[in-house]
């Protein structure tokens, strides 16, 4: 059985094999930089700012997610993440979305999209090469985590992940084959991958964007656990370091909260029923679709107290990520 009071992390070396550690007990009142370590920071611009650098260095952050806005070039961001390795005293994750196709922040590929991998002729090849592409992008501009792939298997032409090609198909067994092959090269090559969005938005309609407004995922239980949940299944046996659960809410699991502030979504199904003993990061908390649920000192809490590990607090705003920090910490999570 999964201890589901205690946290993971992951530690990064360049080069080198993640590994995940166990840290202090969600239950024990932790002193601020603790708490700060679940928290994956962003902030604006080119130029880490002074201020997270400090952070860092005090070990009082978990992470630092980059976007698009932070990256001219691999050369670039590889100088920003030696620049944060250098002033880390401890583990420190170094996050990005490289997909394939649309979704790759940092330049280089993979140039295929999740949707044109799942239709070619060997799409578990051409995820594991979609995959090696990956990490050898991210790899070399110093990245340590990869939150790719997406595990949605969507249900029609034209809905929410196949109008974005980043559903590999409407087939799970396409799906887990294709998030399997992705996530074994891709964490072969040093990069540790992450499985969203659990447990699945494949049902989610045309439009039902959770960054923006309130989603609804209005499908039976045993639809889910079948179809939806079964690719991770499969990433779980393939090793994957880290799954993102979705902020849609799920009402035949359950009905009051979004998946990433769902103690029986994540505890029951994800950490019990599959058995993922890895890292539970969420989406980010700045999400429209968690519009009615407080600020995000409450949704950090309510996240961390439902199994989350780690908080992407992506607003690019460090006053985000101590607002979480101070939370947890008031909390003693």
């Amino acid at each position: 059985m999964v201890d589901f009071d205690r946290r993971a992390f992951l530690v990064a070396g360049t080069g080198a094999v993640f590994a995940t550690l166990t840290a202090v007990s969600a239950g024990r009142a932790a002193a601020a930089p603790s708490a700060g370590q679940r928290v994956v920071y962003s902030y604006t611009g080119h130029t880490p700012p002074a201020e997270l650098l400090t952070k860092v260095s005090q070990g009082r952050v978990g992470g630092v997610i980059f976007f698009a806005e932070n990256i001219s070039s691999a050369t670039q961001l590889a100088e920003v993440t030696a620049e944060f390795r250098r002033a880390a005293k401890g583990p420190l994750t170094l996050l990005t979305d490289q997909e394939g196709g649309h979704v790759n922040r940092v330049p280089g590929g993979p140039s295929a999209s999740a949707k044109q991998v799942g239709a070619s002729a060997d799409p578990a090849a051409a995820a594991r090469t979609q995959g090696a592409t990956a990490a050898a992008v991210l790899g070399g501009a110093g990245i340590t985590g990869d939150l790719a792939p997406v595990l949605g298997v969507h249900r029609s032409a034209g809905d929410f992940l196949d109008a974005t090609q980043r559903s590999f198909s409407s087939d799970p067994k396409v799906v887990a084959d294709c998030a399997a092959a992705f996530i074994r090269a891709a964490q072969g090559a040093g990069i540790s991958a992450c499985a969203k969005h659990f447990p699945g938005l494949g049902a989610a309609p045309a439009g039902a964007n959770t960054d923006l407004t309130t989603v609804t995922v209005d499908v039976p239980a045993a639809t889910l656990q079948s179809v939806d949940m079964a690719p991770y299944s499969a990433a779980i046996a393939a090793g994957v370091r880290m799954v993102m659960p979705s902020w849609a809410v799920y009402p035949a699991l359950d009905a009051a909260n979004p998946a990433g502030m769902s103690r029986t979504i994540l505890q029951t199904h994800l950490r019990g029923r599959l058995g993922f003993s890895g890292t539970i990061i969420t989406d980010a908390l700045e999400a429209g679709a968690l519009a009615a649920y407080g600020s995000t000192g409450q949704r950090a809490v309510a996240a961390v107290r439902a199994g989350a590990d780690l908080l992407c607090c992506s607003a690019r705003d460090i006053a985000q990520g101590d607002e979480a920090a101070q939370a947890l910490a008031r909390a003693g999570l």
